[in-house]
């Protein structure tokens, strides 16, 4: 407990995040790869969308992606807001520019796949229709955060906006199943075997995983730069700035 209490400190954290940053990177790079030309190159194609359906390779994981960082943005406001844990306040920061990403990302893939399989750009069907509530709720969170010129208000206040938005993730998750919509149903992460071939579901699992690494490497480089930012009249990040200099 005494080890990861250590880690707390921006100081030590700012020092290990360096030390991970560039291993997580290299990482994603190759999952990346690999997964990009799996699906691109060795999955075959699928005998109803033909080779439109490759586009689920990178829309399927942004959208997960999508849910996964509001939730881990909700999760870390709330233990900041418990705690006052400042490096969660960051976390929870930095996580909203990357989630917003990856939603717009999923809408714009969605839109893309949706006019040859559906006829149209957009419908407002019930799982678009709560992810794009979604990337409001980001656009929100950062505004909101924006607009206080106090870091630690303003970290407090975003979290509770998330805390009240993460009601959507469930919407969006099981819009398909509660609603009679246009969206086709879950085909990996149904209770039983994935009704999707397994040279089409390993570079689907290979992109999250990617994605997943991606977010990881931006956040904790983000995390730096707010230190830095945070913490520029601490002995220590003069000390810091000083040997680089």
């Amino acid at each position: 407990m005494q080890y990861m209490h250590k880690y707390a400190s921006p100081k030590f954290f700012y020092t290990l995040a360096g030390q991970l940053t560039p291993w997580i990177a290299a990482l994603t790079t190759l999952l990346l790869v690999v997964g990009l030309y799996l699906g691109l190159f060795v999955a075959p194609a699928d005998y109803q969308q033909g080779e439109s359906y490759r586009i689920m390779f990178i829309h399927v994981p942004a959208a997960w992606m999508s849910m996964f960082i509001y939730v881990c943005m909700a999760g870390a406001g709330a233990i900041a807001l418990v705690w006052n844990v400042k490096l969660f306040e960051m976390f929870a920061g930095n996580c909203a520019p990357v989630g917003a990403s990856f939603t717009f990302l999923a809408l714009v893939t969605g839109s893309l796949w949706g006019k040859p399989m559906w006829g149209t750009w957009w419908a407002w069907d019930a799982r678009l229709t709560s992810e794009l509530i979604l990337f409001f709720l980001y656009i929100g969170y950062m505004a909101l955060e924006a607009s206080i010129d106090d870091p630690r208000r303003a970290a407090r206040a975003s979290a509770i906006l998330a805390l009240v938005g993460v009601v959507n993730i469930p919407v969006i998750h099981f819009s398909v199943e509660w609603w009679n919509t246009l969206h086709q149903p879950a085909s990996v992460t149904k209770m039983g075997t994935p009704s999707i071939h397994p040279s089409m579901l390993a570079p689907l699992l290979l992109m999250s995983l990617g994605f997943t690494f991606y977010f990881f490497t931006v956040a904790l480089m983000r995390m730096r730069n707010e230190i830095l930012e945070r913490e520029r009249h601490t002995t220590w990040v003069a000390q810091l700035l000083g040997s680089k200099s």
